[in-house]
């Protein structure tokens, strides 16, 4: 009974978690291509990086500077 259990919990968690890491692949060229960020470049990469898949939504949301 456990295996069903896990087996379906993977199946559930796997998109969640191809969704954050292309959000934070995605979020981090854009971090590493701008010039400029609205606050400290450093502060958006640990937002990014710890935050799982909120830290790129605020990072796009917030941290990026208007052209």
């Amino acid at each position: 009974m456990p295996d069903i259990i896990s087996s379906d919990l993977l199946l559930i968690l796997l998109p969640i978690m191809v969704i954050q890491l292309i959000l934070m692949i995605v979020a981090l060229v854009d971090w590493v291509k701008a010039e400029e960020t609205n606050g400290p470049k450093w502060v958006w990469l640990v937002i990014i990086l710890l935050l799982n898949i909120i830290g790129p939504v605020i990072y796009f949301i917030f941290g990026r500077r208007q052209k």
